[in-house]
């Protein structure tokens, strides 16, 4: 039976962990003749010193969020060149990702995180692996760490960024425009924005973790044109909080980890005011729902947040400024949803819809 592998890092569940979930779910329903397994590298290479290092990311994010922004844009995202080295990360991990994958005798490999992938990509370089890999982009942009010499295929977000791997010299035919994988429990939906409705529907989400600013945003969430459907996340202080407020416009959800049940609330609101992680992005795109930006992490978030607005499929708000009044102006202007819609769509029609095992059939016959 062949076997397939799937890399994202650290064992925090972020999006590298939802994405690889979904595209594990997918290939068990579809085939039986492949087995999966994912397996965190940092964990695998140093065992509990990952609970260490998961904390002190948690705490820069925290309390420390311009410093990591800054540093994260210098280290990931200036412009290098594509034969760059990073030799301390090679240092730190090689050894291991290289014990990992023979005993795994792996036949597809698939990195849904930029440092494993850029382990790889030594290797295929040193004819070294002979798995067929894939990178599983789950932001919507790529970051300077990712590996790309050697890498066989690329699952893209949109476009744009298969237009930036063409000109560092990609094959075209090698990647795909998947937008980042959400799952089959996200069925798509044509949306209609719900102008005109006695009261609007917002899914106000502040990240699994409930990190961020999701508490001081409740302050402003106070309105008899607007419920407010609020996921806490694994907060279940402030899911307690808002139970004993009982706040009429105020809904607050517990941790929601059944997919099903989540595209099933998806369903019920009318739009989402978010962070911008790539994940839920892409669950909200998929779901043709109105997304409202609010106050980004630092790092990856805030260039989601930059791409998004410059596709024009994301609508940032200041949340220390009339946030009501933003959303509901969204909402009383037809012509601005037409434009939003229309981007939605455009978005849309670059993906290729193709089931995951129909993609993973052409892979592996490509590189017999």
């Amino acid at each position: 039976m062949d076997k397939a592998l799937f890399l994202p890092f650290m064992q925090i569940q972020t999006g590298h962990h939802h994405v690889a979930d979904a595209l594990i779910k997918e290939i068990e329903s579809s085939r039986n003749d492949m087995s999966c397994e994912k397996v965190d590298i940092l964990s695998y290479s140093y065992g509990r010193m990952e609970n260490v290092i998961s904390s002190a990311y948690l705490n820069w994010i925290r309390y420390f969020p311009d410093s990591y922004d800054w540093l994260y844009r210098f280290a990931a995202c200036k412009k290098a060149p594509l034969h760059n080295r990073r030799y301390f990360y090679e240092a730190l991990f090689l050894y291991f990702f290289k014990r990992l994958t023979k005993r795994h005798d792996v036949r597809i490999l698939f990195c849904t995180h930029a440092l494993p992938s850029y382990m790889a990509s030594v290797l295929k370089m040193k004819n070294k692996l002979p798995s067929v890999t894939v990178n599983v982009y789950t932001d919507f942009f790529v970051n300077n760490v990712w590996g790309i010499e050697g890498i066989d295929y690329h699952f893209v977000p949109t476009l744009a960024v298969k237009n930036y791997l063409t000109a560092k010299g990609v094959r075209p035919e090698a990647i795909y425009v998947t937008g980042i994988p959400a799952g089959y429990a996200f069925q798509p939906k044509e949306g209609h924005i719900a102008a005109g409705k006695d009261m609007i529907k917002v899914l106000v989400t502040g990240g699994s973790l409930g990190v961020g600013s999701l508490r001081n945003l409740l302050t402003a969430l106070k309105s008899d044109k607007i419920h407010y459907y609020i996921l806490c996340g694994k907060n279940d202080t402030l899911y307690q909080e808002l139970i004993r407020q009982e706040q009429k416009s105020v809904t607050p959800i517990p941790y929601i980890t059944n997919k099903a049940e989540m595209n099933q609330l998806y369903d019920q609101v009318d739009a989402v005011l978010t962070k911008p992680g790539g994940v839920t992005i892409s669950e909200c795109l998929l779901k043709r729902k109105p997304i409202f930006f609010y106050n980004p992490l630092p790092g990856q978030e805030r260039i989601n947040a930059e791409q998004m607005k410059r596709l024009g499929t994301a609508i940032p708000v200041d949340k220390d400024s009339k946030l009501e009044e933003q959303l509901l102006h969204f909402f009383t202007d037809e012509n601005r949803q037409n434009v939003y819609q229309g981007n939605v769509n455009a978005y849309h029609r670059q993906l290729d819809r193709r089931p995951l095992s129909d993609l993973l059939e052409e892979m592996l016959d490509k590189k017999h």
